[in-house]
C-alpha cells in the first residue's frame, strides 16, 4: 500500500503490543517487533516471514537492543513510528516492602529500556527528517495509587522524558507520551486481579487505538495524550 509505514514496537508478544502488532500488519504496514518470549516471537516471525522483522530482545540489556535495532534497520529500514511499549510492574506492596532489586528492574525496563531504544533508533530517524516516537505512559504516570509506587515512578518519568525529548527534536519529528487508559492486560491483573475484567481487552482497545496512533505526527510533539475510548 502506498501509505505503508515502518513501525518498530517493543513488547510485541502479548497485551497491547501484540494487539497493535496484529492491527498494523493487517492494515498493511511493516512491523519490526521485539519481546523476551522466544515462542511468541518465533510465531510472529513464522506467520509474517516477509516485509516484517521479529527478534527476541531484552530491553534491559543494551547489547540485545543494539542487535534488534541493527537488524530492523537492515531488514525493513528506518522506522516512521517507534512505540516504546514494553514494561513491567512491581508485585503490589507498600514502597518500604519493595525489594531494591525489584525496584531497579522496573526502572531498568520501563525507563532505561526506553532510552536504549531511542538512542539506537532516533539518529537514523533524524537523518531521514521525519518520525514519531510514542512512549507508552499510564494513568499512573499522571496520578498515583498505593502499592505500585515503582511503576508510578517509572511512568511519571516517561512523561518527563518525553517532554524533554520533544524540546530536543528537530523539525519534522515528534515525541509523545501516550496513556492507553485502563485495559484488561495480564499486567493489570497482577495488580487488580479479576477486577481488571471490567475493562476493555486489548483486542477491543486496539480498534480505536491503532488508527489514533497512526494519526500522530509532528504537530503532536511534546503532548501527553490518551487513546480514545
Amino acid at each position: 500500500m502506498s501509505n505503508s509505514r515502518i513501525i518498530a514496537i517493543t513488547g510485541c508478544s502479548r497485551g497491547l503490543g501484540r494487539a497493535l502488532t496484529d492491527a498494523f500488519i493487517e492494515a498493511g504496514h511493516s512491523v519490526a517487533g521485539c519481546a523476551r518470549s522466544p515462542e511468541q516471537v518465533q510465531e510472529l516471525a513464522r506467520n509474517h516471514p516477509s516485509g516484517h522483522y521479529f527478534k527476541v530482545a531484552d530491553i534491559s540489556d543494551d547489547a540485545s537492543v543494539a542487535a534488534w535495532t541493527e537488524g530492523l534497520l537492515a531488514t525493513v529500514g528506518v522506522p516512521d513510528l517507534v512505540i516504546n511499549n514494553a514494561a513491567m510492574t512491581n508485585q503490589p506492596a507498600t514502597l518500604w516492602n519493595v525489594p531494591t532489586d525489584e525496584f531497579m528492574q522496573v526502572v531498568n525496563i520501563n525507563i532505561v529500556g526506553v532510552h536504549r531504544v531511542i538512542r539506537h533508533l532516533l539518529p537514523p530517524m533524524i537523518a531521514q527528517g521525519r518520525g514519531v516516537v510514542v512512549n507508552l505512559s499510564s494513568g499512573w504516570g499522571r496520578s498515583v495509587a498505593p502499592e505500585v509506587a515503582p511503576y508510578c515512578t517509572s511512568k511519571w518519568a516517561i512523561e518527563g522524558l518525553s517532554q524533554a525529548l520533544a524540546q530536543e527534536l528537530p523539525s519534522g519529528l515528534a515525541a509523545v507520551a501516550l496513556s492507553p487508559g485502563v485495559i484488561d492486560t495480564s499486567m493489570l491483573r497482577e495488580v487488580w486481579g479479576a477486577q481488571a475484567g471490567h475493562y476493555k481487552t486489548p483486542a477491543e482497545w486496539v480498534v480505536q487505538a491503532a488508527p489514533y496512533i497512526l494519526g500522530l505526527n509532528a504537530s503532536h510533539n511534546g503532548q501527553s495524550l490518551t487513546t480514545p475510548g
